[in-house]
């Protein structure tokens, strides 16, 4: 993975040790030719001075002088005064004024001749050209040297640097990061880099085209089994207005056909009221309104309701548990207990066994339905919570009629609640446990 931040640190510090490495070039040449000339300056001081010496006329006179540097003083008439030790007795370079290179003693030197008129004597002196070197590149090195050192210090401000201008970039992508999937809220705009602004822009543009497609595809469904309620309730009238028609007219037994359209009409208007209690309550769309309520109560009171379904099939109906409190909407969760009761009396056989059960465990609140029908398999759990799937399908074993959305919508209530939803072998030994467990409210009581 290409990394924004190793990439700017790598561009500029290539940048740097180019810019550098000219600067220094140059520099090392400018101190070079600065140190020659000094050099050059120092070597003729050498020459003016020895010019103020008296010199005697006589013998040739031998005087000790520094390794690296050698003189001569001629007269007029071209004849060797003196002499430095390891100066040669011949002229070091040609009478004439000047610096010179020569060669001798196997080294290259650096010569200068003056001609001082004032006493009439040619003074020749010479400096080693290697040594010179030397001292020059130690002079052009200390002045490069500290630009070379600067180049990691360099570097590690531009890492911090970089990841400091990079930390809007990190903000904005844990902004993203920490978006639900249904939250479609724009983007604080805040006060982002001008170059990040046009990125927030574009996201929030794309979020408000996602939110006015899921809302129009939600509003059309919702109103879609809305409008579908009315002809299906119009439906039924006439289907019992026909029922009793034949039953007027002394027959006993009803045709198959209008015991069919009975059950299709039915069908439908279960699934319509599924679709209903759907959009109802997707946490996005629902309104809730929170109360502190007992749901042992509630389930009590839900329980009664829905009794007469348990009746009819002959099935065992139990409410276990005291008392608990949460913090929940009613409406909503009175749609979740419905689900949870029909689904287990749908698939429980006749004279089944269905518990109820409400309980605080470790802070949490459980609402447990369990049943003895046949369960679900455990690789189907993932699924079930998935709109319109049915284990089996149309053709489930408990051969009862469904349309798939039952714990969708206990899903989105659960969601709704901030609580989490659990499958699970029923106690039953072959039927279908489900727990939702539910944080416990700070201003309820225990049982």
């Amino acid at each position: 993975m290409k990394s924004i931040r190793i990439f700017l640190l790598i561009a500029l510090l290539s940048i740097i040790m180019l810019v550098n490495f000219v600067s220094a070039l140059h520099g090392y040449r400018d101190t070079m030719a600065e140190a020659q000339r000094l050099f050059d300056r120092q070597l003729s001081a050498s020459a003016r001075l020895l010019a103020d010496m008296p010199v005697a006329t006589g013998a040739e006179r031998v005087v000790a002088q520094p390794e690296a540097m050698v003189m001569q003083v001629w007269s007029e008439d071209k004849k060797l005064l003196v002499r430095s030790a390891d100066a040669p007795k011949q002229p070091l370079s040609e009478f004439a004024v000047g610096f010179k290179e020569i060669n001798f003693s196997g080294y290259r030197w650096r010569s200068l001749a003056e001609y001082f008129p004032d006493n009439g004597h040619w003074i020749i002196v010479a400096e080693r050209s290697d040594l010179r070197y030397q001292l020059a590149e130690k002079l052009a090195i200390a002045a490069v040297l500290p630009i070379l050192l600067g180049l990691p210090i360099a570097g590690l401000l531009i890492w911090f640097v970089v990841g400091r201008g990079l930390s809007s970039l990190r903000k904005l992508a844990e902004d993203l990061h920490s978006k639900r999937a249904e939250d479609l809220t724009p983007l604080s705009e805040g006060s982002p880099p001008q170059e990040l602004l046009p990125v927030v822009q574009s996201i929030n543009a794309l979020l408000a085209r996602l939110q006015a497609s899921f809302e129009r595809e939600r509003r059309f469904s919702a109103d879609a089994a809305h409008e579908l309620r009315t002809p299906i309730a119009a439906i039924q009238v006439h289907a019992h207005n026909l029922e009793s028609d034949f039953e007027g007219a002394g027959q006993t037994v009803m045709p198959q056909s209008l015991v069919k359209l009975e059950d299709s009409v039915q069908r439908m208007a279960h699934l319509v009221e599924q679709m209903l209690d759907l959009f109802r309550t997707t946490p996005e769309h629902y309104p809730a309104r929170f109360e502190i309520l007992n749901l042992h109560a509630l389930a009590r009171e839900v329980l009664a309701e829905e009794y007469p379904i348990f009746a009819q099939r002959k099935q065992q109906v139990e409410l276990l548990g005291g008392r608990v409190f949460l913090r929940g909407d009613r409406f909503a969760l009175t749609i979740l207990l419905k689900n949870l009761l029909r689904n287990a009396a749908k698939y429980t056989p006749e004279e089944g066994h269905v518990q109820v059960s409400t309980r605080l465990i470790k802070g949490d609140i459980l609402l447990q339905v369990e049943d003895s029908g046949p369960g679900i398999p455990e690789k189907e759990y993932p699924r079930v919570f998935e709109r319109f799937y049915r284990v089996g399908g149309d053709r489930h074993q408990s051969t009862a009629p469904g349309c798939g959305l039952g714990l969708s919508i206990v899903q989105h209530i659960a969601r709704l609640h901030g609580a989490s939803i659990e499958l699970g072998l029923s106690h039953f030994g072959h039927g279908l446990s489900i727990t939702v467990r539910f944080k416990k409210a700070k201003e309820s009581k225990d049982a």
